[in-house]
């Protein structure tokens, strides 16, 4: 991931016995690995009290301070290290000791070095998530409330550092892109560093009103203009005076209301509704739209010599899907705007959580992910977002791209079971309450449980 330090692992290798310490060095050594080793458990801690360390890998039985004792003062001194327990003299209940001890691993003598090789590389993959997940939280610690953009994509931050050029000026602004992936963000960014950042900054969205609604909103009106206008009422132009409006979606302006638009942007006046007086106004526009108005002009929908006033600089957000390196500093923003909203105590995202993330493709762009991580904090059953607090459509991709990965794209029935077990997952087993879920009753579930090999669960 872009933007995020990667230096080389470094490993701690603890065994009393020097010809097994040197055999895994050698080992780990040909991996790139940075290696320290000692043979005694002091000298492990002394070691870990000096410098820090991503994976430990230990004997578990040593003279006087033992691979628990490393463990335990590993886990103190760099929560987020790994610490894997190697030994000869293998039992369950030490194993079960060390793992609720915090250890990463469990490795029994004789072991295959393929094996260990692979258990210090997932250890190590897991070291850097969740070193990355601290540094991520850690950029996100300014106020929530200041209009920012999170980013750490190259193409976001040229436009960025576009925007700031041009927010000092008065220049009219277009900003283009799909639907959610922030446009009224960088508008409201713009006007925060601009010398009119201490004025008005007002939203309309076009889209949303019918005409007459909206010349009442954008102009205002004098009393008596129209029936039920008791008192005279200022438009968003005028209050907008010295600062900024911003109009969205400004392609579903009719081309009567474009007219009136060009009007105010041509002579920076405004008529009120039913008056014949002009007002005069001092404005910064930005308007929004996520369709293409070049098309829109060549359909005649849209007016070109407004289009050539509102397009003095245009600004294209890309969506989601084309700045994935964001992904996961903006799912961790949410993650703490909406933990900070609801009063949970949810602050960490689980690393299968996190692939799924960044496999979606997110049609909804930076508002759907929004929407995934505010669902995924109310549903948390602890401080950690997990598989199971996910909307059915994220797992279903990962599981696609996983198969389409190892080579074959899932069949028909690969993608039901994988949907099914999901369901039952989050029904929490209830058979009844999943076959609801599914669209199916409960005899046509337990015929697909079946069919399946699934029917063993005794649950309701």
């Amino acid at each position: 991931m872009s933007g995020i330090s990667s230096d080389t692992s470094r490993i701690l290798i603890v065994d009393d016995e020097a010809t097994a310490v040197g055999n895994l060095a050698h080992v780990c050594r040909k991996e790139g690995y940075e290696v320290t080793t000692r043979t005694t458990g002091m000298g492990a801690i002394e070691a870990l009290e000096k410098s820090r360390f991503d994976v430990i890998l230990t004997d578990l039985k040593m003279e006087k301070v033992d691979g628990m004792a490393v463990l335990r003062r590993a886990r103190e001194l760099d929560p987020e290290s790994a610490v894997i327990l190697i030994t000869g003299f293998g039992t369950l209940e030490s194993a079960v000791e060390s793992m609720k001890a915090g250890a990463f691993h469990y490795i029994a003598k004789p072991f295959r070095l393929d094996e260990v090789r692979e258990v210090i590389r997932n250890a190590r993959e897991l070291v850097r998530l969740k070193r990355e997940n601290r540094e991520l939280r850690e950029k996100l610690s300014q106020d929530l409330n200041v209009p920012s953009i999170i980013t750490q994509d190259a193409i976001m931050q040229r436009l960025l550092a576009m925007a700031r050029q041009i927010a000092p000026t008065d220049t009219n602004i277009l900003i283009t892109g799909e639907s959610g992936t922030g446009k009224e963000l960088l508008a409201r960014f713009i006007h925060a560093h601009c010398e009119r950042s201490q004025k008005p900054f007002l939203v309309v969205n076009c889209g949303a009103l019918q005409e007459e609604l909206l010349a009442n909103e954008l102009f205002g009106h004098e009393r008596g203009a129209y029936t039920g206008a008791m008192e005279a009422r200022n438009g968003l132009v005028q209050a907008a005076d010295e600062g900024t409006l911003f109009l969205d979606e400004i392609a579903e302006m009719s081309v009567g209301m474009q007219v009136k638009l060009l009007r105010v942007i041509q002579e920076r006046e405004v008529q009120r509704l039913g008056s014949t007086r002009a007002i005069p106004v001092d404005i910064r526009l930005i308007t929004a739209t996520h369709r293409n108005l070049r098309d829109e002009v060549a359909a005649g929908r849209f007016r070109r010599d407004l289009y050539y006033r509102l397009d003095v600089v245009e600004l294209h957000l890309p969506p989601l899907v084309q700045r994935r390196d964001d992904i996961p500093l903006l799912a961790f923003h949410f993650l703490r705007k909406h933990a900070a909203r609801i009063g949970r105590g949810v602050s960490d995202i689980d690393p299968a959580v996190m692939e799924a993330l960044l496999a979606y493709d997110y049609p909804g762009n930076i508002r759907e992910l929004e929407n995934i991580m505010e669902r995924a904090v109310t549903l948390a059953r602890d401080e950690k977002v997990a598989m199971a607090d996910l909307p059915a459509v994220l797992v279903g991709r990962l599981v696609h791209v996983v198969r389409e990965e190892a080579g074959r794209l899932p069949t028909l029935e690969e993608r039901e079971v994988d949907y099914i077990r999901y369901v039952l997952e989050r029904s929490g087993q209830n058979r009844t309450q999943a076959a609801k879920v599914l669209g199916i009753d409960r005899v046509s579930l337990w015929r697909k449980l079946k069919k399946y090999g699934m029917d063993n669960d005794q649950s309701p």
